[in-house]
């Protein structure tokens, strides 16, 4: 499952951030935007992920994506997760950008901490997958290394009963990773970073990823 991240429209009303908690999180606070493209994160997320899917159909994956276009108010973050649960998927890849307000630049990708009764399940797996594809963007994009980031607050990964991460792919609040992400060839390389992560995670050849 791919899950580009954001809409349209961001969702203001609230859903648990995890199963039987009582502690309330936005279902979207919406995105960012590019500082030189004008883009909005939500546009470009979508933008790489439909190069996605296509590269991991082509490698002969079954894809299901949360969003094909940029139009509602945002789906919520459980409603993230089901989607993929329901499928069973293999693993759920979702797709954002960063942004910053103090200059910050590079790739780094989200993994759920482990939290007993939520993410035990799929904490290994999940981690095993956000290494992989951290690798396989910092490998493409060429863009700072920022590591991972296991994340205990974040409601799409403690509904999640399949392994889960989310690549941060740059920041478009820099100049030059905005360019980059806003552009077709950018876009490409993020796509066939992420790629190469999933099918080695998989245990298949990346080499069909280009």
């Amino acid at each position: 499952v791919i899950d580009p991240g954001h809409d349209r429209y961001a969702n203001s009303a609230t859903e648990p951030i995890g199963p039987g908690s009582s502690t309330m999180k936005i279902k979207d606070g919406g995105g960012t935007r590019g500082v030189v493209s004008g883009k909005p994160e939500a546009v470009i997320n979508l933008a790489v992920s439909k190069r996605l899917a296509v590269l991991l159909r082509q490698a002969g994956l079954r894809v299901a994506m949360t969003r094909t276009t940029t139009s509602h108010v945002s789906m919520g973050n459980i409603a993230r997760a089901q989607f993929a649960n329901r499928r069973h998927a293999a693993a759920e890849v979702r797709v954002h950008c960063d942004g910053s307000t103090s200059g910050a630049t590079g790739t780094h990708t989200l993994y759920p901490a482990y939290h007993r009764g939520w993410t035990d399940d799929i904490y290994k797996s999940s981690l095993r997958l956000a290494k992989l594809v951290q690798a396989g963007l910092v490998g493409s994009l060429r863009f700072p290394n920022r590591g991972l980031d296991p994340r205990s607050d974040i409601t799409g990964f403690n509904w999640a009963n399949v392994p889960v991460i989310l690549p941060e792919l740059g920041f478009l609040t820099n100049p030059g990773e905005d360019r980059v992400l806003a552009s077709s060839a950018g876009q490409q390389k993020a796509a066939v970073g992420m790629c190469r992560g999933i099918l080695r995670f998989l245990g298949r050849a990346p080499s069909s990823c280009g």
